[in-house]
């Protein structure tokens, strides 16, 4: 930090006049741009303070950052000072997963789809930059990615003592459920079979096996691609004298009444597959099921999807807790439900 010289330029013209300031010269491009009220205090390149005078400009001393102490979101709204409301047009948040950054665009127009990739790229540090278009989609839960920047999707990434391997443009990673990936690691386990009907890339599955004392995890998943990299993952953990990989539809498993506990890492259509699980968990056995309800009604969307698919008297909910908002007033929430009933 330094003293410097600072014009104040008023906020509603900043858009036009910095820029200019820039191309001139005057405005020290080395030094962070503040706000101030009503203006944006201007870093002056010493020995330019008249010019920036001679355009209308009061001068003042003030403290300034280098380029290099600003926030991420402060250097990106400078390399786009020239765009009209680029605070509210570019996306100010993203997710690294390994050497890649993901964004939301949101309302960013396609011409500067580019620009941004090359922008976030080297103000991020990353190789690549894409854009999450419209989340995941279909039963395969396939990702809509789109590269912006950059041409290696596959990444690796260490959470909790586990790895997972994994191609963001062909493969789901939710990094919302971080909670409950630990949850499951953290789980009792020791001497259960274990179903996790929707394994992905093993989320659930590889902390579950590699922590939690499992005898054995069945792990069943029906996007090729995802099964791929389930298959490295339960490699590189070392776990494949635990977990037996299934590719396919959960709803073909073979056998009844055989589970200690099932995983059903799923949402919006999740009670399609319930009766699937009912059939394969064993009396006393539990369901840690996800699904995605309007905010307030989980409790009666929970009783309603296990009176139809048990019976009243055929299960109890021992834990119900929200993951992570999904939509305006709707969340992804997990219920911990024991089967009771032995018919």
């Amino acid at each position: 930090m330094r003293r410097v010289s600072q014009a104040l330029v008023p906020a509603d013209a900043a858009s036009s006049l910095i820029p200019r300031m820039i191309s001139e010269g005057i405005a020290d491009r080395s030094a962070k741009i503040s706000r101030d009220g009503a203006f944006r205090r201007v870093p002056i390149v010493p020995g330019r303070e008249r010019d920036a005078e001679a355009m209308g400009f009061d001068i003042a001393e003030g403290e300034a950052y280098t380029m290099e102490r600003r926030s991420p979101q402060e250097r990106i709204l400078e390399e786009f000072r020239d765009i009209p409301d680029a605070e509210a047009v570019l996306p100010m948040r993203w997710e690294f997963v390994g050497n890649i950054a993901i964004l939301k665009l949101g309302g960013a127009p396609d011409a500067l789809k580019r620009r941004i990739g090359e922008t976030y790229a080297k103000i991020l540090n990353v190789g690549t930059v894409c854009a999450d278009s419209e989340g995941v989609s279909g039963e395969l839960r396939r990702p809509d990615m789109e590269v912006l920047y950059g041409s290696s999707t596959r990444s690796s990434k260490s959470e909790n003592g586990v790895i997972y391997e994994f191609d963001v443009a062909k493969a789901m990673y939710a990094s919302g459920n971080t909670r409950e990936r630990q949850r499951m690691k953290d789980l009792d386990c020791a001497g259960e079979t274990v179903v996790d009907m929707f394994a992905g890339i093993g989320y659930f599955t590889l902390p579950l096996a590699k922590f939690a004392g499992p005898r054995r995890v069945f792990a069943c998943e029906k996007n090729p691609d995802s099964y791929m990299f389930l298959l490295d993952n339960i490699k590189n953990n070392s776990v494949g004298d635990i977990v037996i990989p299934m590719l396919g539809d959960n709803r073909d498993i073979a056998g009844k009444r055989f589970a200690d506990r099932i995983l059903m890492g799923y949402v919006q259509t999740t009670s399609e597959f319930l009766p699937k699980a009912a059939e394969m968990i064993k009396p006393g056995g539990m369901i840690h099921y996800h699904d995605t309800f309007r905010v307030g009604c989980s409790g009666r969307r929970i009783k309603e999807i296990f009176d139809g698919a048990c019976g009243p008297e055929g299960y109890s909910v021992e834990r119900l807790r929200e993951v992570k908002s999904f939509a305006p007033s709707v969340s992804h929430y997990v219920a911990d439900v024991r089967i009771m009933r032995s018919d």
